[in-house]
């Protein structure tokens, strides 16, 4: 089950607050301020919204 476009719009980044984008695979969720630009994965269709759990993609 994809994620809804409902909680894309409501999730932010928890480390600075920006917006997140979903790759195509819908397996990642990367933050889009160039400065942060940590990338969340999505486990079992549950985004994993831990900044310890993210990986840095500039």
């Amino acid at each position: 089950m994809p994620i809804s476009p409902q909680l894309l719009e409501i999730l932010r980044c928890p480390k600075c607050k920006s917006e997140l984008q979903i790759d195509e695979a819908q397996t990642r969720l990367k933050c889009l301020d160039p400065e942060c630009a940590l990338v969340y994965p999505i486990r079992d269709d549950i985004p994993v919204m831990l900044i310890e759990e993210a990986t840095v993609e500039k």
